[in-house]
């Protein structure tokens, strides 16, 4: 890692700790890395996608994500602003996207994740995006 800023750096809501949790999950989506992602999970997390049906449990979330990332090889979230409850455990964190399709096609996004932890750990995620054409 550089000793440049944060990606977060800036980012209304993000110099919080209780931000910390909410944008690990968008550090370890952005690398890819399902094993970071899947230790971030609770064992009885939700996803609610647009046009899916309730992703139930870790194991389904994460093949969700690996689908995902199959689908986009290249793409990059970037959190634009974090906004926490009370009390830090649930926040919307409005997010831009872009990158590019398995056929090479560019893709842009922008939308909310709302979060949800119990313990320390995401036990729901439910978004909401602007583009849901490719879905």
């Amino acid at each position: 890692m550089g000793s440049g800023p944060a990606p977060e750096a800036g980012v209304p809501g993000a110099a919080d700790p209780a931000a910390a949790p909410f944008l690990a999950l968008f550090a370890r989506l952005n690398a890819r890395d399902a094993e970071g992602l899947a230790a971030l999970l609770d064992p009885e997390a939700v996803l609610l996608f647009p046009k899916a049906a309730p992703l139930l449990g870790p194991e389904r979330i994460l093949r969700f994500f690996k689908l995902l990332w199959r689908g986009y090889p290249e793409l990059r979230f970037t959190v634009q602003e974090v906004i926490l409850a009370p009390g830090g455990q649930r926040a919307a964190l409005h997010w831009t996207n872009a990158g590019r399709t398995r056929a090479g096609a560019a893709y842009t996004n922008e939308g909310v994740t709302l979060l949800h932890l119990r313990e320390g750990r995401i036990v729901g995620m439910s978004d909401f995006f602007k583009d849901t054409e490719r879905f």
